[in-house]
C-alpha cells in the first residue's frame, strides 16, 4: 500500500501542476487509507504538504507574472486568520465522541473524514461544471471587502478542519469578487493556498506528533510531481483533465461517505 500512496503523492503534484489545483483534496484519503495516519493527524499533515507544494509551485507564475500581490494579501488575511484559529483553538474542542444514536457513534476522526468528502464532492462539481468565458474586459480592479471577508474567513474555517487547499473556492472568488483574470486567479490562489496552509499548521505544533520522515517524504514526491506536471501542461488540453479528474473525485468523495458511514474500520475511529 506504501508504493501506492507514493504514486499517489506525485499524483497531487502532478495535478497541481496541469490544471492549478485539485490535487490537495486527495492529499487527505492518500494519508488515511493507504498510509494508515488518523484522519485528525491528517488534516494537519495536508495542510504541511499541500503548502509547501503549492509555495514551490507559485515562483514559476510568479515569474510570468501571474501573482496578484495585493490581492493574496488582502484575501488571504482573513483566510490565514480563519485557518490558524481553527487548528489552534476550534479543533482542540472538538469532543472524542460528538453525539451517539443507538449503537451508532459519531466519532471525531468519522467527523473530520465526513467533512472531507462532502468538500469533495463540492470540489469535483467545480471542476466537472464549464467554466464561463472570460470577457475582453474586465473593467478595473474592485474589491468588495465585505465579501471578501466573509469567503476568506469560511476558506480559512474549511481549510483549518479538512486540511485542503480550496483552491476550487478561492479561485471563482478571486475572478468574482477581485475582477483577476483566470491566468492571475489561479497563481494567486496558490500563494494564499501555501501561505494559509502553512500558517495553520503551526497550530498543531506541540499538539500533535509528527512523523516527520513521513512528512517530508510525500511533500518532496509532490513537489517533484508539480515539475511534471508543468512539463506536461503545454501539451495537453487541461480543461479535459480538469473534468476528468473532477469525476475521480466526485467518485472518490462518495466511496469516503459509503465507507465511512457503512464500513468503516474500528481502527480507524
Amino acid at each position: 500500500m506504501e508504493i501506492a500512496g507514493y504514486l499517489a503523492s506525485l499524483v497531487i503534484g502532478i495535478s497541481l501542476g496541469l490544471i492549478g489545483g485539485g490535487g490537495s483534496i486527495l492529499t487527505v484519503p492518500v494519508l488515511v487509507y493507504l498510509f494508515h495516519v488518523n484522519p485528525v493527524s491528517a488534516t494537519a499533515y495536508s495542510l504541511f504538504i499541500v503548502g509547501a507544494t503549492s509555495l514551490v509551485g507559485v515562483f514559476p507564475k510568479y515569474r510570468l507574472g501571474e501573482v496578484n500581490l495585493k490581492t493574496a494579501f488582502i484575501f488571504g488575511a482573513p483566510s490565514i486568520a480563519g485557518v490558524f484559529l481553527t487548528r489552534t483553538f476550534l479543533v482542540p474542542l472538538i469532543p472524542k465522541v460528538v453525539f451517539s444514536v443507538g449503537e451508532f457513534q459519531l466519532t471525531k476522526p468519522l467527523l473530520m473524514m465526513l467533512l472531507f468528502a462532502v468538500l469533495m464532492v463540492f470540489a469535483s462539481v467545480s471542476m466537472i461544471r464549464k467554466p464561463k468565458k472570460e470577457t475582453a474586459n474586465q473593467g478595473p480592479q474592485v474589491f468588495n471587502y465585505p465579501l471578501i471577508l466573509l469567503e476568506g474567513t469560511i476558506i480559512g474555517i474549511l481549510t483549518g478542519l479538512v486540511g485542503a487547499g480550496g483552491g476550487f473556492l478561492i479561485i471563482p472568488a478571486l475572478v468574482i469578487l477581485s475582477k483577476l483574470p483566470m491566468k492571475q486567479a489561479v497563481g494567486t490562489s496558490l500563494l494564499i493556498i501555501a501561505a494559509k496552509s502553512l500558517i495553520g499548521f503551526t497550530g498543531d505544533l506541540g499538539k500533535t506528533t509528527m512523523d516527520w520522515s513521513l512528512l517530508l517524504l510525500i511533500s518532496g514526491l509532490a513537489i517533484v510531481g508539480i515539475f511534471i506536471g508543468s512539463l506536461f501542461a503545454k501539451r495537453i488540453a487541461s480543461e479535459r483533465l480538469k473534468v476528468g479528474f473532477g469525476w475521480f473525485v466526485l467518485v472518490m468523495g462518495i466511496y469516503i461517505i459509503v465507507k465511512e458511514l457503512v464500513f468503516a474500520a474500528p481502527s480507524t475511529h
